[in-house]
């Protein structure tokens, strides 16, 4: 059996079907052992069945019109080179323009971040958990000191005992802004809620909102920013807000 690689001319005669029954054997054989020309033959397939295709129901050639397989067979696979091209572009365009719209969503989504989301992620870490606080109670305490260092008058921790709220203890934190803290305070139920500061933005505006659960009442003192958090549920967390500012 001949195993030296046929030439393109034996190729172009197996895919036109005008090899004999010995050579097809000996060139599948062939192929079977070189799955990369195997591939190349098949793509050569499906160029002669869309030619087939395209032929179909035209009228016949002229006699003495040349054929020229191999030429035609070029002429279709840089057809298909051009489509793969044009698909690629379309690909790269989607992929570019769905990378920027990621990108430009990010960018509005961080200009149009919740008011004193700190806040509120400050309460479920601190005032909602088991999370040991560090001791709030008496001027003379570190937390009470590095508020009033941080915040001057503004971070006089307020005293609540009349509204049924003792002072458990807080967190000095940190944000981008400058020093924060969360206050919390609990009821004789057990009930907690946070009362976080912050320094002020240039973008800050008083309001309230709920976030799940939760209810956050933010405002401003001067260059502190305020919020308090609790259980929307509540009803106290109306009445306390007052109590705790003299500005809006």
């Amino acid at each position: 059996m001949n195993t030296l690689p046929p030439d393109d001319e034996a190729l172009h005669a197996y895919v036109d079907g005008r090899l004999d029954a010995d050579r097809v054997r000996t060139l599948e054989h062939w192929l079977q052992n070189h799955p990369e020309q195997a591939a190349r033959i098949a793509g050569w397939k499906r160029d002669a069945a869309s030619l087939r295709a395209t032929w179909a129901g035209l009228e016949p050639l002229p006699a003495d019109t040349p054929l020229a397989p191999p030429q035609i067979r070029r002429q279709l696979q840089r057809q298909r080179r051009a489509r793969l091209g044009l698909v690629a572009s379309c690909v790269l365009a989607l992929g570019l323009g769905t990378t920027l719209g990621w990108q430009a969503r990010e960018l509005r989504m961080a200009g149009e971040r919740l008011p004193m989301a700190d806040a509120v992620a400050a309460y479920r870490l601190f005032a909602g958990t088991d999370v040991p606080l560090e001791s709030g109670a008496g001027r003379d305490s570190p937390l009470q000191g590095w508020l009033q260092a941080n915040f001057g008058a503004a971070g006089a921790a307020p005293d609540l005992q009349s509204q049924g709220f003792q002072l458990q203890g807080g967190r000095m934190l940190s944000t981008p802004e400058g020093a924060a803290a969360m206050l919390v305070y609990q009821d004789a139920d057990g009930a907690r809620i946070g009362l976080y500061l912050r320094p002020r933005s240039d973008r800050f505006s008083q309001g309230e909102r709920r976030d799940g659960r939760l209810l956050a009442q933010y405002w401003a003192e001067g260059n502190t920013a305020f919020a308090l958090v609790g259980p929307a549920t509540q009803a106290r967390m109306r009445q306390l807000r007052p109590l705790l500012h003299t500005a809006g």
